[in-house]
């Protein structure tokens, strides 16, 4: 049985058959609530009738349907997996249905002469329905409505599919000791080795990084470069190039002269201008860092090349990047990242990592002893407010790659916390998805730092969603506008760059001693090495996102080439085109990718102005910040919960300071 107060079973051990059933079912039965709805004479229209009605059913489908349609992303099983993605199309079918409602969208508009009478939750939630109901274009004509229904309805196919495809991919490629040359040796104890002596490698985070960081063979490094950015082009290129197209036509029907506006209009930024002008802003600022880094990127180039006898082209490679970004950091700051992954074993990060959050937050957590889940590899903890001992909701870890697994890293929100429809508040449940490597017969899990800065991040996102006490399921946990959304998480990455925390998360797996103060300090300072090259290839994603939801291009591949040699100086190769794998354009953050580097602006200030000085597990700090960031969700703007943090309007002073620039 569900621990108490879950409320579906997360071992998910139906069918195929049962998922699709329980999908048409609670689309069935939401249906006929707003049918109700739609039939309240307008005499009788309240809040009451109308509005509580709509919230409650919005809290019930949003507890049932994320079992149907994120299990997609998880399940072991292929058959699960595959009615998922089916239960997907429906449910955002449907979604589509509802929001294209004209009949609803009227009630709304009656009640909007009563908004004054209401809480501030309700009254936004009515705004916010109403906002929606004119971008979905229920004040145009019939005939245009079911124009911009059809449009929504295709882009969502597409987005699935495009996903889909990646979830699928199940490319190898074939290595021998001598093209894995400066491979650690615990880099081989995860491949199979083949009967000829070679060794398979798959284009999964574990195997790929290492490769492109470490790999000293620069045929190899181009093979993977190559292979890992050629993912899903044949069956994603046609996809990407049609939802762009799909979305400016939606845009333009509703009545926004691109893409970029209607999608940033209730964001923080407000506007398209705003994003090309932020992006613009940083790329010059950045660059003269990004000049001095690639000086010394192709001084060791040069020194690489004599010492393994190959010829020196005078240039950098995108498939140098990493490697060369990874001696930079070495050599220039003494950062040895084979020696310091010794001292984060996966279980040790893991406690670490759970007592700076419940010390800092004020929290309990629990691990459930033999949790009924999806798979073995999946932990469960329970969540309690450490002073109340209130029950506040429930996490997975679901930490290892797997065939068919989502392959990046992400939270997915299992049961949103808000008030159900007899006032009694639901808790939150959430799932963290990661692909760490696997632990050995002799050697446990071992993360490198970037991997730890990853766990840090995304477990933000899981405590902001349980930490969220909004009333309505609409504005549940991480529901705030989405480029402010990592800011929360972005600014707890800081704590893997400050000397008590790292401490607090590491010990030799081996030896269990701590990390040597030499190796400790080093790492400390180098969180600016390559500040110019790690921001500015964020710019050029943020840029190329952009770029393809302005207008509508013909050869979306050669915007990104173009993109990465105006910023960057780097030459993409012709054989690869990562925006066939970059999950972002068709997971929601299409022309919003700038978000990442507008909520970092916002995540410096806070951390600068709260917690950098001696306060980094400051608990009085901390439950400030969980109050006034990570409590409201989403029912108050960005703006304001920053401001009340803040004590003030932020500012991008802490962001340009972080990345070594002169303020």
């Amino acid at each position: 049985m569900p621990c108490k107060g879950v409320r579906e079973d997360w071992s998910c051990k139906f069918s195929a058959e049962e998922l699709l059933k329980r999908t048409d079912d609670l689309i069935n039965t939401t249906r006929s609530i707003y049918d109700s709805v739609a039939a309240v004479p307008d005499t009788d229209v309240n809040y009451d009738t109308v509005l509580k009605v709509l919230a409650d059913a919005e809290c019930e489908c949003s507890t049932k349907r994320y079992i149907l349609d994120q299990v997609q992303y998880f399940s072991p099983d292929q058959k699960i997996r595959d009615a998922s993605t089916e239960a997907d199309q429906k449910l955002r079918a449907f979604d589509v249905e509802i929001s294209m409602r004209q009949d609803i969208f009227k009630k709304l508009i009656i009640l909007e002469k009563q908004k004054d009478t209401l809480k501030p939750e309700p009254k936004r939630y009515l705004e916010k329905l109403i906002k929606n109901g004119k971008r979905n274009g229920l004040h145009l004509p019939g005939e245009t409505q079911e124009m911009i229904k059809t449009l929504k309805n295709k882009i969502n196919s597409l987005c699935i599919q495009f996903m889909k495809n990646l979830s699928d991919e199940a490319t190898t490629l074939e290595f021998s000791d001598k093209d894995l040359i400066g491979l650690p040796d615990d880099y081989f104890g995860n491949l199979k080795k083949l009967e000829n002596g070679n060794y398979e490698v798959t284009l999964k985070y574990p195997d790929v990084f290492p490769i492109m960081e470490k790999c000293r063979n620069p045929e190899t490094r181009r093979r993977m470069f190559i292979a890992f950015n050629s993912r899903c082009v044949k069956e994603n290129d046609p996809i990407l190039h049609e939802v762009t197209e799909l979305r400016h036509k939606l845009a333009n029907i509703l009545g926004y002269p691109r893409h970029t506006e209607y999608a940033t209009e209730l964001l923080m930024v407000k506007s398209g201008d705003n994003v090309q002008k932020f992006l613009t802003e940083l790329w010059h600022k950045l660059e003269p860092l990004w000049e001095d880094e690639r000086k010394l990127m192709l001084e060791l180039k040069e020194k690489e090349c004599n010492e393994l006898g190959i010829p020196f082209d005078g240039k950098l490679q995108p498939y140098d990047l990493k490697f060369y970004a990874t001696k930079v950091e070495k050599i220039k700051y003494s950062v040895d990242h084979t020696k310091l992954k010794e001292y984060f074993p996966l279980q040790t990060v893991t406690e670490g990592l759970c007592k700076i959050y419940q010390d800092l937050l004020g929290l309990k957590f629990t691990e459930i002893e033999n949790p009924e889940v999806w798979h073995e590899d999946v932990q469960m903890f329970k969540v309690e407010d450490k002073d109340t001992g209130d029950l506040m909701g429930y996490f997975f870890l679901d930490l290892f790659p797997r065939t068919g697994k989502y392959t990046h890293a992400c939270v997915i929100v299992n049961q949103p916390g808000c008030l159900i429809a007899e006032g009694v508040r639901q808790v939150t449940v959430g799932t963290m998805l990661t692909n760490f490597t696997k632990p050995q017969k002799d050697k446990p899990s071992l993360l490198n730092h970037s991997e730890v800065v990853t766990y840090f991040h995304e477990f933000g996102h899981l405590m902001h969603a349980i930490c969220a006490q909004a009333d309505l399921a609409e504005f549940a946990g991480i529901a705030v506008e989405s480029d402010f959304v990592e800011a929360p998480s972005q600014m707890l990455e800081n704590w893997c760059w400050e000397v008590e925390p790292l401490k607090m998360m590491s010990c030799h797996y081996a030896t269990k001693s701590e990390i040597p103060e030499d190796l400790l300090n080093a790492l400390i300072k180098s969180n600016l090495a390559n500040a110019g090259y790690r921001n500015l290839r964020q710019v050029v994603l943020a840029t190329f996102d952009f770029k393809i939801h302005s207008k509508i291009e013909k050869d979306i591949n050669r915007v990104f080439r173009d993109t990465c040699k105006e910023i960057m100086g780097i030459e993409e190769s012709e054989d690869t085109f990562m925006g066939c794998s970059f999950q972002h354009l068709c997971g929601e953050y299409d022309a919003r990718y700038y978000s990442y580097l507008w909520s970092e602006v916002y995540c410096m200030d806070m951390f600068y102005t709260r917690f950098k000085d001696g306060k980094v597990l400051d608990p009085e700090t901390g439950k400030d910040y969980r109050n006034k960031i990570l409590k409201p969700g989403g029912s108050k703007d960005a703006i304001d919960m920053l401001v009340d943090f803040l004590g003030r309007h932020p500012t991008q002073d802490a962001f340009l300071k972080s990345k070594g620039l002169k303020v």
